[in-house]
């Protein structure tokens, strides 16, 4: 097959590309060069009532289907998705801003990993079964919910996508799903994808459209029966007021101020290369960057040092070329949020040791929405710049002197989503694991995945868990019978 962009992006329903019943459009840019290149859908009540209109018509035989036949369905996305990899990763580039490289290393192949493990991963899910003595056998059924709605982000576009799709799909639900109007046109073509993968129509509806006028429609659907949403946590909040009172299962995968916690008997080159990557990949638009950096005082002016200087050499730049370690962030909006978050810094007394500015592009990208990478230190740990989350390529750096108060810097934030623990020292870092309020814990690396494990925060980084064995559960009903004996 042959995937292509085009001008004008289509919903899918029942297993169609079709316009919005409204007639309605958006105008996609690419943030890179700052020029309109597509155009998608400005979906609102009516293609949520088609979508899900078309997925309980499919939901009977779907959640009857065998789990071996389901398997080879989303195992075959998954092929596709490895076999238009250059495609994908462009659409996503275009979309996004990030570099091209960066797509094609990580988020394409993740994508297609999403589907091969949760494929595979129903056809070993087992329940529990309990004997209470020589009385009763009770077990536990999980079947599916119905319909299912899933809302993602425009950081990580079809990453979070398929990590919410494919849990869902493989356990047996059908799907109504909005990617981000920031960044729709890897979802697009994954419903290009999936109608050649043979996936029966209207087991996966893809609309497209922004919050208020779509994912609120999703959100507030009466036969919607559970919602995955990961984005900000204001939107989770609204979300949780909606469906908490019609009692649907929601999981909420929200902000985050994550620690980044080196104690100064780190593997120091490998701290400081993952330090680097863990602050600035993708622009700093990953929910999971160690945006605070917290440094041991006896390091901190060596480590200081090196840090500024190698992300000094992270200049932005066109995000096709294979040299540019930086690519533009999201969009104006966007831009313009980060731009006053640094301004904010200042205010409260923050000194910029690195960047600090937007960065004029070249060429193609003289127009394109680039920032330097921004290192800020001075701030204390309760001002607004260490507690709100400013999703840009920018950190804060302190100093701790004790294991007791880099717990206590690492616990100011309201937020509890990650950290990243640099230590040779095994109780040590098992201990300041235990201690740290975060959901998700690194111990000398960042953004290992597997997909066995659960994927969550705590606090205003939401609820729920995305991936691993609790996706599969999310998206099932348990049901627990009594056989006598």
């Amino acid at each position: 097959m042959d995937l292509k962009a085009p001008e004008y992006i289509a919903n899918y329903i029942g297993g169609r590309l079709q316009k919005p019943l409204g007639g309605n459009y958006m105008d996609n840019v690419n943030p890179a060069i700052g020029e309109v290149y597509s155009h998608t859908p400005d979906s609102d009540i009516k293609d949520v009532q088609a979508a899900v209109d078309a997925a309980k018509a499919a939901f009977p035989t779907w959640s009857t289907t065998p789990a071996e036949d389901r398997f080879k369905v989303l195992n075959k996305i998954a092929e596709l998705i490895d076999a238009n990899l250059d495609a994908l990763a462009l659409a996503e580039t275009n979309d996004n801003g990030k570099p091209l490289w960066l797509s094609k290393k990580v988020d394409i192949p993740r994508a297609s990993s999403n589907f091969r493990f949760f494929a595979t991963g129903q056809m070993h899910f087992a329940s529990e079964s309990h004997m209470t003595e020589d009385k009763a056998i009770n077990y536990t059924l999980r079947q599916p919910i119905g319909v299912v709605g899933c809302i993602s982000p425009w950081n990580l576009p079809l990453y979070l996508f398929t990590w919410k799709i494919a849990p869902a799909l493989a356990v047996g639900n059908c799907v109504v799903a909005k990617p981000s109007e920031v960044t729709p046109m890897t979802g697009y073509l994954l419903s290009v994808i999936c109608k050649e993968a043979g996936l029966p129509d209207g087991v996966l509806n893809i609309i497209h459209g922004n919050g208020p006028n779509c994912g609120s429609a999703i959100v507030e659907h009466p036969e919607i029966k559970a919602i995955s949403f990961t984005g900000s946590t204001r939107a989770g909040k609204q979300i949780a007021a909606t469906a908490g009172p019609m009692f649907k299962k929601i999981s909420l995968e929200l902000g985050g101020k994550n620690p980044n916690i080196i104690f100064a008997d780190c593997d120091w080159d490998k701290a400081m290369r993952t330090t680097l990557q863990s602050s600035f990949a993708n622009q700093g638009q990953i929910c999971l960057c160690g945006s605070r950096v917290l440094i041991e005082e006896s390091i901190y002016e060596k480590f200081k040092a090196e840090f500024i200087a190698r992300a000094g050499k992270l200049i932005p730049g066109d995000p096709l070329e294979d040299s540019s370690k930086q690519g533009a962030v999201v969009s104006k909006m966007h831009y313009d949020k980060v731009l006053g978050a640094i301004a904010l810094a200042k205010e409260e007394g923050g000194k910029i040791l690195l960047g600090g500015e937007a960065v004029k592009g070249t060429g193609r990208c003289e127009n394109g929405l680039f920032i330097q990478p921004t290192i800020i230190e001075g701030l204390g740990p309760d001002c607004r710049t260490n507690m709100e989350e400013i999703f840009g390529p920018v950190v804060t750096i302190q100093s701790f002197k004790t294991e007791d108060e880099a717990l206590e810097l690492a616990n100011m934030s309201d937020y509890g989503l990650a950290a990243t623990i640099w230590t040779q020292d095994i109780s040590r870092a098992n201990r300041v694991a235990m201690k740290v309020k975060s959901g998700i814990i690194w111990v000398n690396c960042w953004l290992m995945r597997d997909l066995r494990t659960p994927f969550g925060g705590f606090n205003s980084s939401g609820v729920g868990r995305e991936g691993g064995w609790e996706a599969l559960r999310f998206f099932t009903d348990p049901k627990n019978v009594c056989v006598e004996l």
